[in-house]
């Protein structure tokens, strides 16, 4: 049994110069940033260095720049600090395809701030429906949070539509584009949104890390207490390591993207193919739409037990993950694919992911081992 991860959307592993750049703040300049002396100062200029560097590559100004817990957090930030920002209800548009972290975030100020929530419907041809934002008033604040790709399907959502959508009524425009970055071009000097949530474990940088991106003048409260660091936005001692390694990490993504996602589609058509020759009643999931190209979702017929399906995988060697609208025993079924194929949707998904250790090989090995496995649960 050869051992094959393809689960690059869920985590990758932290690459080797992520790793170089981190080690020194683990030793030799451990100071505290805040701190006034030596080395204090030594630990506030490399995390000046990683801001300046990030925000150069998104297009950005370093002050617009804040480090966080990685990209639930910076989701949070975006969603509840800008309805904290002046103390008044807002009124938050989300696409229904969203991470958790967008949709219950956005519930929350429901709950306690007296916000309305509109979920806009998204098509699995990659259509969002911009009408509810045409109730929209003139002076009323209000949040537009649409992800740049989706974690599950590699759907890529027209930003720059929804951007000029919210331009045109006055309204904030936050991105999650946790799962473009390095993926698909991300400058917010081109496409200008408000706020843009990223994260390191994606793109082979350190898990807990991640950056909120506010565009000057976006009011913003904090959601912690205790501290003044990052202009108050996200207050306690930095994560100087941390920090130094998502810049080292962001600035590669970027720098090999245009490479590695010529690479990585051709990888992901490789699969798809040689999928929907050896099998039957299999459906690539948002096929005819733009799509990010590290994630495959593959709706497979015939099979009722997804969760059993992603466990047979496992126990064969192969590391993907599911997203199926079927309720699967004590399984919760995916709001992805129940928004885009209906609640009722027959097929067991699952989702392939490419990364910079999946080659040729691990893909056909994927694909004979998905045929062997998909064919025994059939006729069990």
């Amino acid at each position: 049994m050869t051992p094959t991860y393809l689960d690059y959307a869920a985590t990758t592993p932290v690459r080797e110069e992520v790793r170089d750049a981190m080690a020194p703040f683990a030793s030799e300049v451990f100071g505290n940033p805040s701190s006034t002396h030596r080395w204090g100062r030594a630990a506030a200029a490399a995390l000046d260095e990683a801001r300046a560097d990030i925000a150069s590559v998104l297009g950005a100004k370093p002050s617009e720049v804040s480090f966080v817990r990685g990209g639930t957090e910076s989701d949070n930030l975006a969603i509840m600090g800008t309805s904290r920002g002046d103390g008044s209800p807002h009124s938050i548009f989300v696409s229904e395809i969203e991470h958790s972290a967008v949709l219950e975030a956005a519930d929350h100020v429901a709950d306690t701030e007296g916000a309305t929530v509109t979920r806009l419907h998204v098509s699995h041809d990659g259509a969002i429906d911009l009408g509810p934002l045409d109730a929209i008033t003139d002076g009323s604040t209000s949040l537009i949070s649409v992800m740049w790709v989706n974690n599950e399907t590699g759907l890529t959502l027209p930003i720059p539509d929804v951007v000029e959508a919210g331009r045109t009524r006055g309204s904030l425009v936050h991105s999650d584009a946790s799962q473009a970055m390095g993926k698909v071009p991300v400058h917010v000097g081109s496409v200008g949104v408000d706020l843009l949530t990223a994260t390191g474990h994606k793109i082979y940088g350190p898990a807990g890390m991640g950056i909120l991106f506010a565009r000057e003048g976006t009011a913003l409260r904090s959601l912690h207490h205790g501290g003044g660091q990052e202009r108050s936005l996200r207050p306690g001692t930095e994560d100087v390591a941390g920090s130094v390694g998502l810049a080292v990490a962001i600035r590669l993504a970027v720098d090999e993207q245009e490479a590695e996602s010529v690479r990585l589609a051709g990888l992901r058509d490789l699969l798809e193919g040689r999928l929907l020759s050896t099998l039957v009643d299999i459906r690539i999931n948002c096929a005819g739409a733009t799509r990010a190209p590290h994630v495959s979702s593959v709706g497979i017929g015939g099979v009722e037990d997804g969760s059993g399906l992603l466990m047979a995988l496992d126990l064969e060697g192969i590391a993907v993950s599911g997203g199926s609208a079927c309720h699967s025993g004590a399984g919760k079924g995916s709001h992805v694919i129940a928004a885009l194929y209906g609640e009722a949707d027959p097929f067991a998904t699952v989702r392939f992911s490419f990364g910079r250790g999946t080659d040729e090989d691990a893909v056909e090995h994927a694909v004979a081992v998905t045929k062997t496995v998909v064919e025994r649960m059939r006729a069990s």
